[in-house]
């Protein structure tokens, strides 16, 4: 019995732990990070404040800062046990152009296979080191829009001030987009939330 469970184990515990805990993390930045851009809009346009989360600026920043420092802790343990443990290297490698393309046709097309939860396509693969790419582009930017004065190096390196604040909400923007295929690859394919819910 034990074996038999141990083969058909898709995601660890740790996995599955860290994917809610994050899951709530970045629901909970990203609402409350429309809240504050609302206040001073890059764009000429506002998020809805019925999408918003904290109610006023000072609310946003609470649950943004609350929301912070439970996303980069959980990144921080998601990605040591996924280096170390080897996941990410049996999952995410190695990539090939050739596949990609191949995948990409059949995404399009609507004809990409998922009949083994524990194998990642290229297109997945992309689009979940996309999403770490973006997660780290987010605490980077984020950093200078908190703490200027004390990051005054990594400020310059993205260009200023103004320039981090673009690099943060198109970061949050890839990563809102991110979230919403995922949610729609979830609903086609009902086995993947089973598969995170119960490991196997």
């Amino acid at each position: 019995m034990s074996s038999s469970s141990s083969a058909n184990k898709i995601h660890p515990l740790w996995l599955r732990c860290c994917h809610w805990i994050n899951a709530v993390a970045i629901a909970g930045m990203i609402f409350s990070g429309w809240r504050i851009y609302n206040a001073s809009p890059l764009f000429d346009f506002s998020f809805p404040a019925q999408l918003t989360l904290g109610g006023w600026l000072g609310g946003a920043l609470q649950w943004h800062f609350a929301m912070m420092w439970l996303l980069v802790i959980n990144a921080a343990v998601y990605l040591t046990l996924g280096i170390v443990s080897g996941r990410f290297r049996r999952k995410f490698f190695p990539l090939s152009f050739r596949q990609l393309r191949v995948d990409l046709s059949q995404a399009l097309r609507g004809k990409l296979q998922h009949t083994d939860l524990g194998h990642y396509n290229t297109v997945q693969k992309l689009a979940y080191l996309g999403a770490i790419f973006l997660g780290i582009g987010l605490v980077l930017s984020g950093l200078v829009l908190w703490k200027s004065v004390q990051f005054p190096l990594l400020r310059t390196l993205l260009g200023g001030y103004d320039a981090a604040r673009y690099i943060h909400f198109f970061c949050m923007s890839g990563m809102a987009l991110f979230v919403v295929i995922h949610l729609v690859m979830v609903l086609l394919v009902p086995r993947t939330l089973l598969a995170m819910l119960r490991g196997r």
